[in-house]
């Protein structure tokens, strides 16, 4: 630095002072060309010289009393060259060649040409400015020159929105003063003549030190002198100009005034950076605000709908079974209820969760802040596991309901049937054990013991056609027990006892028969019709009552073969019922001879057969009730003929919408899964394409409720079987809703594309291109890349992982690339292929979708807020400090988003560390993740 405190010739140099400056070339454009074309025949205007001078000399002695000296005559001082030196080297920051040693004129011209060297060497054009002018105290080229210092290191740094420096400042200042009423800033003369827009711009920065609306636009003077005694007293801005020059010219200087308020700019300059890093915090903290609260959404929509299948899940595994048909077809109405009912909405909830989380993750990854990961248990993998096992238990739950009808009709059925063949037996039984004890045989006849013996050999022959019976009777009861029917016990308690009594039966026969065959030798005499008749009445009567219980036997059949088969049957049985007759009238004949050769030999019979109970009345009236019973089974059959032929159009019904609404969702899979693939207009295009298909999707749903009205008749029916069809409601439910979700998560990630081609700036055609090169190596159309695909695709766009050029150029075009592949001869590293594999393939599926190659594209070609720059705002907010207090941020953010940031913020732990000490680093780590600092 120069020492302009040296005596005599001999010049010192001392420690260098920082500058407040920026350094650096460049040209000073247009404006500052014009304006240092300083004509050295015309005369500056007196008023605009005495602004000039006062305004330049207080500029630079804001600068030189930082080196702790000052001038007083802005011609004079600035003649030997050793103060505009160090006027440089303060406001530059750098050191200036040492000066000459003397006091002749060519040491203070060389000395003037060193620092006119140095202002040239900055780019800037000095135009008729020399150094013999700036010795010989040329008032108006040292004006000029200190005007062009003025430009280059205090104004030609000042741009807003890449305009010139003169427009930069006027731009900055419009801005400011745009709120404040009776000010309207054009220019740097006649707009700040009433001191209104100095006020303004304090007032806009430090509010505290002006009370702006006592100003009075009609007090100029007043005005000014308080603008520039508060900016002197409290922002360090020197008094460039008297109140009165500037308000008795009737144009202020416009360069007095532009270094006047670049003053003002330099001051403030620090709350500019505040108010960016502020606008940077903001929008950081709203982006986060509103993914909290997405996150926050997508916890409590997965806890409904979790808590829904955890409450759903017990009431379908409940297995209890009921003890009537009726209990049980009341539980299979509440299920169709819940599946027509319940469960529709929590479909539509859960694919909404999807697509909710789906479009979360997008915004997050597009705002580089971590993946979101739900809660536990709460994962969308932990929800779809949850779905399935509910699906499971539904399923196992209606096959279980349908079991248990037809068990139940079963046991209706069986117990019904062992009922009725009981309650013949016990009838046929009544008695039986009394006649078999009575000892009749003792005081008879001959003759009476052999109507006896013939009666006991007639018993034992219905006693045998019995056993059939009984063993019938037992094997019902043993099948309801294996299927646990409700009585059983009732049921067992009465077949023990007609076993038990059978047993006993067969004991007493075979007593009784010995007791008869003691005395058979004394009997001769027996009447050979009556035991003819018996023998022949006894089957006869057997087979009218197993006819008659047939006849009435209940059955159950569901197809229509099934009763074509009872029918056939039927009528087989009808057919023989003419040998029957026959046979009837034969046995009847007997009795009847019987009676003639008695009544002509005279005899006297006494009463009924003594071989048997049959009497030809009862023989009459069974074959009666035969013949009533026949028509009436043919109406039953008819009936259930009728049924089973509804229940077949039922199952043809179903079928024909079944095996059209079936292949129908089929095909539209599969068109959806075209549509994925295929690029047609722009993704606005792409989306309302899909809408609409999504549309003619819905409008189809008319179709799928009548094929529910008509699955509805089927089970009402109780049908359980068609095989007229391979499509069940359950697999058209299953593919409705895979349909629904399908096209609903295809326009998700449409839409997910369309943001984040508008969030990361990616153009419609770079799109396009991303798609076609996708599409052109995903050869199956399974809408997913393998490795080598991926590989092979990346390097189709110019992708040069290897020597990473696109990281290190910035985003280019694929020709670009392309050609730079050529030139180069690309190759793509094993350990860079695989860092990306695992970016684009968290999971280790070894597929990468279209999504995930979308998101890894933007991030290479588009650039985004990092965490780097969000602490570099709030250290900018902090003062340079490593914390942030409170109050700092209720000042410098929006209260609710101040408040956020104090609510997260850790304290601060660092040894300069004070009272209250917030931790903004960690912070604004945990907004991106510790991976991407």
């Amino acid at each position: 630095m120069v020492d302009y405190h040296a005596a005599n010739q001999s010049y010192q140099y001392g420690p260098s002072s920082g500058g407040n400056g920026a350094g650096g070339g460049g040209s000073m454009g247009d404006y500052m060309a014009q304006e240092d074309d300083w004509d050295r025949d015309l005369l500056l205007d007196p008023a605009w010289e005495k602004q000039q001078r006062k305004t330049f000399t207080a500029w630079c002695n804001s600068h030189l009393r930082k080196a702790g000296t000052q001038i007083e005559n802005i011609d004079e001082d600035f003649r030997d060259g050793l103060k505009l030196m160090l006027l440089l080297e303060v406001i530059s920051g750098e050191r200036l060649p040492k000066p000459e040693r003397g006091k002749m004129r060519v040491h203070k011209i060389n000395n003037v040409n060193k620092a006119l060297d140095f202002i040239a060497s900055k780019g800037v054009k000095l135009v008729s400015i020399g150094a013999e002018e700036i010795v010989d105290g040329n008032a108006k080229m040292t004006l000029g020159m200190i005007w062009t210092i003025i430009l280059r290191f205090a104004i030609q740094d000042i741009s807003v929105e890449e305009t010139s420096a003169k427009e930069g400042l006027l731009l900055w200042c419009q801005r400011k003063t745009a709120p404040y009423k009776n000010v309207n800033v054009q220019n740097f003369h006649i707009s700040w003549k009433d001191g209104l827009a100095f006020n303004a711009l304090i007032h806009r920065h430090r509010p505290e030190l002006i009370e702006y609306d006592k100003l009075r636009k009609d007090d100029p003077v007043t005005n000014l002198n308080n603008a520039f005694e508060v900016a002197e007293k409290y922002l360090d801005i020197p008094k460039m100009l008297d109140a009165e020059d500037i308000v008795n010219t009737a144009r202020p200087d416009e360069k007095a005034i532009m270094t006047y308020v670049s003053s003002f700019y330099h001051a403030f300059s620090g709350a500019q950076k505040a108010e960016t890093a502020a606008n940077r915090i903001c929008k950081v903290l709203a982006v986060n605000q509103e993914n909290e609260h997405l996150m926050e959404d997508y916890e409590r929509l997965a806890s409904d709908l979790l808590e829904w299948i955890r409450r759903t899940i017990p009431w379908l595994e409940d297995r209890v079974p009921q003890k009537t048909i009726q209990e049980m077809q009341q539980k299979l109405e509440d299920f169709r209820d819940y599946r027509r009912v319940h469960k529709p909405p929590k479909v539509q909830e859960k694919c909404q969760l999807e697509i909710n989380f789906n479009t979360l993750q997008t915004k997050l990854r597009l705002s580089n802040r971590p993946a979101f990961m739900p809660s536990e248990g709460r994962m969308v993998s932990d929800i779809n596991n949850c779905w399935q096992h509910l699906e499971q238990a539904e399923k196992g739950y209606e096959e279980w309901l349908l079991n248990e009808i037809r068990r139940l009709e079963r046991l209706d059925h069986l117990a019904e049937k062992f009922r009725q063949k009981a309650s013949i037996h016990e009838a046929w039984t009544d008695g039986k054990e009394a006649m078999l004890k009575h000892r009749d045989y003792e005081t008879a006849t001959l003759s009476d013991i052999k109507a006896l013996i013939r009666k006991h050999e007639a018993f034992e022959s219905d006693l045998a056609a019995h056993q059939d019976r009984v063993e019938q009777i037992a094997a019902i009861a043993q099948e309801l027990n294996e299927l646990d029917y409700y009585d059983s016990h009732n049921v067992n308690t009465r077949c023990q006892k007609i076993c038990d009594q059978w047993d006993a039966l067969g004991s007493l026969t075979h007593s009784r028969r010995e007791a008869l065959e003691k005395t058979e030798k004394q009997l001769e005499t027996i009447d050979q019709l009556h035991l003819e008749y018996a023998k022949r009445a006894a089957p006869f009567n057997n087979w009218m009552e197993s006819a008659m219980e047939d006849l009435q036997d209940m059955f159950i059949v569901h197809t229509i073969e099934e009763i074509e088969g009872l029918i056939s049957a039927h009528d087989q049985f009808k057919s023989t019922l003419p040998d029957a007759d026959r046979e009837r009238e034969a046995i009847l004949a007997i009795h009847k001879e019987a009676q003639r050769i008695a009544e002509s030999n005279h005899i006297k019979l006494s009463g009924s057969n003594p071989y048997t109970t049959v009497t030809p009345q009862i023989i009459n009236s069974k074959w009666e009730k035969v013949q009533q019973l026949v028509p009436k089974r043919d109406h039953a059959l008819l009936e259930e003929q009728t049924k089973q032929q509804s229940n077949e159009h039922l199952r043809r019904q179903f079928a024909s919408q079944a095996n059209i609404v079936g292949p129908w969702i089929q095909t539209k899979m599969e068109e959806i899964g075209r549509i994925s693939i295929e690029m047609n207009g722009t993704l606005e295009d792409q989306l309302s394409h899909l809408k609409q298909y999504e549309c003619s999707i819905v409008d189809y749903k008319p179709n799928l409720d009548l094929l529910e009205q008509q699955h509805q008749l089927i089970q009402e029916a109780l049908i359980f079987d068609n095989k007229h069809t391979n499509y069940t409601m359950e697999h058209i439910r299953v593919g409705w809703e895979q349909l629904l979700t399908t096209i609903a998560r295809t326009i998700n990630e449409v839409e997910n594309q369309i943001l984040t081609r508008d969030a990361k700036g990616i153009s419609q055609e770079q799109m396009q291109e991303f798609r076609a090169s996708f599409n052109h190596f995903d050869k199956d159309h399974g809408g997913a890349l393998g490795p080598e695909e991926f590989k092979a695709c990346l390097i189709s766009l110019g992708y040069d992982v290897e020597n990473d050029r696109q990281k290190q150029t910035g985003s280019m075009d694929s020709d670009d690339f392309r050609a730079l592949l050529i030139s180069t001869g690309y190759s793509l590293g094993d350990a860079e292929f695989n860092r990306i594999m695992s970016v684009v393939d968290p999971n280790h599926s070894g597929l990468v979708t279209f999504q995930a190659f979308i998101d890894f594209m933007s991030r290479e070609t588009t650039d985004t807020d990092t965490a780097d720059q969000v602490i570099a705002s709030f250290k900018v907010l902090a003062g340079d400090k490593n914390f942030i207090t409170a109050e700092e941020l209720r000042r410098e953010l929006p209260p609710d988003q101040a408040e956020y940031c104090i609510a997260r913020m850790a304290p601060y732990q660092g040894p300069d560390a004070v009272p209250g000490a917030l931790d903004y680093k960690s912070f604004s780590t945990a907004l991106y993740g510790e991976s991407d600092l």
